[in-house]
């Protein structure tokens, strides 16, 4: 039977990541086929695995990479530590559906990021607090740098809201990602709300968001002469790795 993977969230149609792996497929004559499944809510999610018995492997996208936690059987520790998931493992042994969930944009997001980071950019300010967000944070810990936390709504005392985010505090923090979804979809003509004159050539940029392949946010941090990078890598690497744990788990 032909395997099937797919990447499920809400929405899911901006995603490159079947035309990724369907010409892993057939350059390499693999007897498999990637989909891309929005998904409404995920108490869904077992039902239609159930109806779907050659999906042995899933990618999860906003907004579900914190929720898919709790539909989970088994959590890699280092998913557990961030508290989200966006590789799942479908095992089917015995005729049970067991969910195996593992986290790999965090290794994206340091792949991405070592190559262009100067020993002076030491602090970084992260747009968000989802899952993508705290896979960043994960990211950054590893990379040796602190970060700090930007939300709408700050649900703690040390994540700062968008009204906190002086210019001196930009100029300050010389690492700057956007994990949110602002700059994509029916947001794509959004772009964070930041003090961009405060950015400078000394800033490194970076959108989780690679479609559109510049965002408004990207735009504007490039024209104040930042180093900037959108997440099309990060796709590259996270699905890679995706691809290394469905085959171990074999």
């Amino acid at each position: 039977m032909q395997r099937i993977y797919a990447l499920i969230g809400k929405p899911v149609g901006h995603s490159l990541s079947a035309d990724y792996f369907n010409d892993l497929f057939d350059s390499q004559g693999i007897d498999a086929r990637y989909i891309l499944q929005e998904l409404d809510d995920l108490s869904a999610l077992r039902p239609w695995l159930e109806s779907n018995p050659a999906i042995v492997g899933l990618n999860v996208t906003s907004p579900y990479k914190v929720e898919v936690c709790n539909y989970l059987d088994h959590i890699d520790p280092e998913a557990k530590y961030v508290g989200a998931v966006n590789t799942i493992v479908v095992d089917r042994t015995d005729g049970r559906i067991r969910l195996f969930g593992y986290n790999t944009d965090v290794q994206g997001v340091v792949e991405t990021l070592q190559p262009l980071l100067t020993s002076e950019q030491q602090h970084a300010l992260v747009l968000g607090t989802g899952g993508a967000a705290q896979a960043v944070a994960q990211a950054l810990k590893r990379l040796g740098r602190d970060c700090t936390l930007v939300s709408r709504d700050p649900q703690a005392p040390h994540i700062l809201s968008y009204s906190d985010l002086t210019p001196e505090l930009i100029a300050d923090k010389w690492i700057i990602i956007n994990a949110t979804p602002v700059g994509m979809g029916a947001l794509t003509m959004e772009r964070p709300q930041i003090p961009y004159e405060a950015i400078t050539p000394e800033h490194l940029c970076m959108d989780l968001i690679y479609n559109p392949e510049e965002t408004r946010f990207l735009k504007a941090c490039r024209e104040q002469g930042a180093t900037t990078i959108n997440g099309l890598k990060m796709l590259l690497v996270q699905a890679r790795y995706a691809w290394h744990i469905w085959n171990r788990q074999a």
